[in-house]
């Protein structure tokens, strides 16, 4: 695993990783008015292409820490089974980051949850763990939203989600 940058970056606008990685950005909302979490993930390479999306709904979970940290297992989850093993991973909360690039064990309530994505991590052949702000994380707070409307979990392979077509491009 590569020495993480926590800190979120200057700049509002996505920026594609190096040719050899992939960039998989995540996000997650929470649905107060109908008691439920849309979690969503999109993995791009480095000419910008969509090569996989998801959009999920989960259950209730007031934290936004907490809705990030799942969002973060479920995006790394549906990366390692779609293939993909070197690669950026990018969200927009701070702790979680800084959580998933720790090396010292996690004592927290959300221990477990952190503990398992290092995990996931561990199996990679390369991670660089970075903060973006919101605004670089812009088609994954899309599709995050997008799952509000959903019934099932919704996955697009090589493809960009019709959700996100007009902030892509």
């Amino acid at each position: 695993m590569n020495i993480p940058n926590t800190a979120p970056q200057s700049g509002q606008s996505w920026k594609p990783p190096p040719s050899s990685l992939y960039k998989l950005n995540f996000d997650a909302a929470i649905f107060d008015g109908i008691q439920s979490l849309g979690f969503r993930a999109i993995i791009g390479n480095s000419a910008g292409e969509v090569m996989a999306a998801m959009s999920v709904k989960g259950p209730s979970i007031s934290c936004n820490e907490e809705a990030k940290a799942w969002a973060c297992r479920k995006a790394l989850e549906f990366a390692v089974e779609s293939g993909f093993t070197e690669m950026i991973i990018e969200g927009d909360n701070v702790a979680v980051m800084k959580a998933v690039a720790s090396t010292s064990g996690d004592l927290s309530l959300l221990g477990h949850v952190y503990e398992d994505i290092k995990s996931s991590i561990r199996g990679l052949h390369f991670a660089d763990i970075s903060c973006v702000r919101r605004g670089g994380n812009k088609v994954a707070h899309i599709l995050a939203q997008y799952a509000r409307n959903i019934d099932n979990e919704l996955y697009w392979m090589e493809d960009p989600p019709p959700p996100v077509i007009e902030a892509l491009y």
